[in-house]
């Protein structure tokens, strides 16, 4: 597979929320908007491709039994200077993530492509992976909070262009389950004709 393929897989084939269906708890909790599902993604993808290419740099040093641990340790010291950076520069933001930043720790996205592909690959290949990813992630979860903000409030990022009251479903959980099925559907339809 050449590098632009490695790149694209996180946006159609191997989407991680449409395709791969992985860290679906930040993307039914934060995507109430566009602009926290943007903040979501972007945060998840700093802490992709970092632990990706400090895991790729350093896997040969890493005893096979605290592997796992590593990953976390290496994941958890990125989240950290994102909620740093996040809280400092973007608090409102912050605010509405609330416990979902720290929580990308946990996240199976990102352990998994540490584990599965960055301890296995070389460092242009691994820092592609998590760039790919990441920004497959972004997508997906800046799409689903940019429908639930349409539809739940008849604005996007912020920007009324509706007036009235929206479906108010879409703005509560349910909402999330619901916008994402449908996404999740087009998605698979747009995958069969490809």
């Amino acid at each position: 597979m050449n590098q632009w393929q490695n790149f694209t897989k996180g946006f159609i084939k191997d989407n991680p929320v449409f395709v791969l269906m992985l860290g679906l708890c930040p993307v039914l909790g934060v995507t109430t908007s566009a602009i926290n599902g943007l903040g979501m993604g972007l945060a998840t993808t700093f802490v992709l491709l970092m632990s990706n290419t400090v895991v790729t740099l350093i896997k040969s040093l890493i005893p096979v039994k605290v592997r796992i641990p590593s990953f976390i340790v290496i994941i958890a010291s990125f989240v950290t200077i994102v909620e740093l950076v996040m809280q400092a520069f973007l608090p409102t933001l912050f605010e509405q993530l609330g416990l979902f930043i720290p929580l990308i720790v946990v996240n199976c996205l990102v352990l998994g492509r540490a584990e599965a592909f960055a301890s296995k690959n070389d460092f242009i290949s691994s820092v592609i992976d998590g760039l790919g990813m990441g920004l497959g992630f972004t997508f997906a979860l800046t799409l689903l909070g940019a429908v639930r903000e349409i539809l739940g409030s008849g604005a996007i990022f912020g920007w009324e262009f509706v007036t009235g009251d929206g479906m108010l479903v879409f703005v509560l959980a349910p909402g999330a389950f619901i916008g994402l099925g449908y996404l999740i559907a087009i998605m698979n339809k747009f995958n069969k004709a490809s």
